[in-house]
């Protein structure tokens, strides 16, 4: 088995926000990992490793649209135990979730990949597109906010438990498919693969690399790949209308008695 895991790097989301006329100023920014992608690539590792046994369930390949000597990100997620990387020679920003979609589609049929997992959203625009938009390209059946997922290896097919409004929708979907995970599918007992005993407990959230994992990463194998080489010309159908710092808020007031808060309340605030 195959499964690709997209991956994404983010400016910083604990930095002070910068602007530069109508745009976010990102020139000096901290580059991070989107941390909902380190979610999806613990999702696959649980899936992908047997415990107790040295044998691997599957492949673990790990996916970025971005240029090719900004992959910090990519090393990351190689040294928490991914197989190998495969990255899109791009800028990602200058791209919109559609021609993201058909990369990461693309990179999914030449690889001949049996799942494709990703994180529920991009923590810097709060975009949730891609996966629903590689489905549609791909023509693959797809659960959206996964918090618990079971792997049935005999029947080729997963159980995957979706967060809904009103509480856990259970879903059985055939692989070939696409699942995007939420942050709950990192709980000690979230993923289940038909071969680690259903009561092993991992530690709660993503994993952190290991020294080990940091040296075998520079080893392993990253491809890249052009948008030209995979049949796709880049192009961006969302322009950014403007972008505004929120207003600052006011300084808070202290008042002397219960009653005064309640008048303040009601007439001022209005929300009483």
């Amino acid at each position: 088995m195959k499964i690709l895991v997209t991956v994404k790097r983010i400016p910083d989301p604990d930095e002070s926000l910068k602007f530069a006329g109508n745009a976010i100023d990102t020139s000096s920014s901290k580059w991070v990992a989107n941390a909902f992608d380190e979610y999806a690539v613990e999702t696959a590792l649980r899936m992908a490793e047997h415990i107790g046994n040295k044998d691997r369930l599957a492949e673990v390949i790990v996916c970025s649209v971005c240029p090719k000597d900004k992959r910090q990100h990519v090393t990351q997620f190689l040294a928490m135990g991914a197989d190998r990387g495969v990255i899109v020679d791009a800028d990602e920003t200058a791209m919109d979730s559609q021609t993201v979609a058909k990369l990461v589609a693309e990179v999914f049929r030449r690889e001949g990949c049996d799942l494709l997992v990703s994180g529920k959203l991009s923590q810097d625009s709060e975009g949730n597109e891609v996966a629903q938009r590689a489905a549609g390209l791909l023509d693959l059946p797809q659960a959206s906010f996964a918090a618990t997922l079971r792997w049935d290896r005999g029947a080729n097919a997963l159980t995957v438990g979706r967060e809904v409004d009103d509480g856990v929708e259970t879903k059985t979907i055939p692989l070939p498919a696409v699942v995007s995970v939420d942050l709950r599918i990192v709980l000690p007992h979230s993923v289940k693969n038909g071969a680690t005993a259903d009561d092993h407990k991992y530690s709660d959230g993503a994993r952190l690399a290991s020294l080990r994992g940091i040296t075998m990463a520079k080893r392993k194998k990253v491809d890249v790949h052009t948008p030209a080489a995979l049949g796709v010309t880049p192009s961006s159908h969302v322009a950014v209308a403007g972008v505004t710092a929120p207003e600052k808020r006011a300084a808070g007031q202290i008042v002397d008695s219960a009653q005064t808060l309640v008048n303040k309340l009601i007439t001022e605030a209005k929300v009483l």
